[in-house]
This record gives C-alpha cells, structure tokens and sequence, in this order.
C-alpha cells in the first residue's frame, strides 16, 4: 500500500534468470490499483517477463508476488487460473503463428498481395483494437499491454492510447503498459513509469519525473526516445 491506496500488483525482491542470463535482480514495486504503469526499457531487457510473472507464466527463482490481494508465486495452475480471469494479457505477438510479431502475423498473408505498408500498419492497429476489446469482454480488473503501439505509425498509435486509456476512466482498471516509446506512448498513457536496466528499476515515478532526472541511464534513454521521435516526424 502507497499513500493509502492498495497495490493491485506488487513485486518483492523478484529475481529471475534464464540459463546463465540474469533478467530481473531484485525487482521490486507495486501498481497501485486503478493506474496505469509504464514499463519503459529497449528490447530485450525483460520487460515483457515482468507481464508473464504477473500471469504466472514464469515463476520468479527468489521473490514474491502479490496480484489481487493473493500471493501467486507458488500457485498451481487451477488457482492461477482465477488470477487470469481478473488480469488479461495483451501479447504483441499474434495469434496465428507464435514464433511472429503482430506486424508479422498481419502482414504475412499481405504481403503477396502488393499492398501497401499502410495498409498493413491499418490492419496491425485493427488486430490490436480487436486483442484490447476480446480482453475487455472478459471484465477483469486489470489489463497488461505488450508493446501496444509498436510498427504502426504515430496516427494509429494515438487511436490506440486512446482506448488504453478509456479503458482506465471509464471502466476503473489497472493496466501495466511494456513499451520502448516515451513520446508515442508512455507519455500518453501512464500515471507512472518505471526505467528497467541490467535487471533493476532505475527509476519510477511520473514522466515529469522522468524528464527531470540526472541519473545518467535515464537520461540517455530519454535523449535517444527524443531522437527517434523526431525522426519519425520527418516526412519521407
């Protein structure tokens, strides 16, 4: 609990490795229940593992994890099934072949067809609305996001960050967003982010926050989001 208000989600003291690769180090934080918390970090980083462990797709080898009010880190499959009917996952991956992004699952029967990378990008946004709305229906408490507005363009981005956070005033729910984009998305979503790096949070706390902070990582993070988006501004 922060300030009075309960953590929906919270992470104590996770620590997580893939054969010899240390993903998370001692990870510890809390989603306060009703907010919408950014994960921020480049690829590869173990953002998307802190979705999984929420989920109980990955078990933490140290730690504890708290979801609902119930501690899920030794939970069998018939509880964490309850879990999961309160907390929807949202993968950037798609539904049709696992080893494929969304772009790629959207734009493989497309793609031989000569149409347009815009088109694909439409269809990429479309199949994301649908994966947002099919969790919706479901009626959980919260919803975790995978990279929501990556390879669509920044018009498709806005729609998409526009429902995220419909979905948070108006139906009350607590959401974790994984993204690498500041400017397209954390900054139009999220109450708070966090800055993974090397397995630790090296920041939490608002964009303002972020914005403002000297620690050298962020920092550095925060220049190179700034670059790429301006980047994109660019007309082609």
């Amino acid at each position: 609990m922060e300030n009075g208000t309960p953590y929906f989600i919270e992470f104590i003291d996770v620590y997580k490795s893939f054969d010899d690769r240390k993903v998370l180090d001692g990870v510890s934080f809390g989603v306060r229940k009703g907010e919408t918390f950014a994960i921020l970090g480049p690829s590869g980083v173990g953002k998307t593992v802190l979705l999984t462990h929420v989920v109980g797709l990955n078990k933490p080898d140290r730690g504890k994890i708290i979801v609902a009010g119930v501690d899920i880190t030794n939970l069998g499959e018939d509880e964490l099934a309850k879990i999961r009917r309160k907390v929807q996952l949202v993968f950037q991956s798609g539904a049709l072949f696992d080893s494929m992004t969304v772009w790629e699952n959207v734009a493989f029967p497309l793609t031989d067809t000569g149409r347009a990378d815009e088109e694909v990008e439409r269809r990429v946004a479309e199949k994301r609305a649908v994966a947002i709305a099919r969790a919706v229906a479901a009626q959980p408490e919260a919803i975790l996001y995978d990279e929501p507005t990556t390879m669509v363009d920044p018009l498709m981005s806005q729609t998409i960050n526009k429902l995220i956070r419909k979905m948070q005033r108006q139906l009350g729910l607590t959401q974790m967003v994984v993204t690498h984009d500041i400017a397209n998305c954390a900054e139009k979503v999220a109450d708070r982010v966090a800055l993974l790096n090397e397995g630790k949070f090296v920041f939490i706390g608002t964009i303002e926050e972020l914005y403002a902070s000297d620690h050298p990582v962020v920092k550095e993070f925060v220049e190179e989001d700034r670059i790429r988006f301006e980047q994109e501004k660019q007309p082609t």
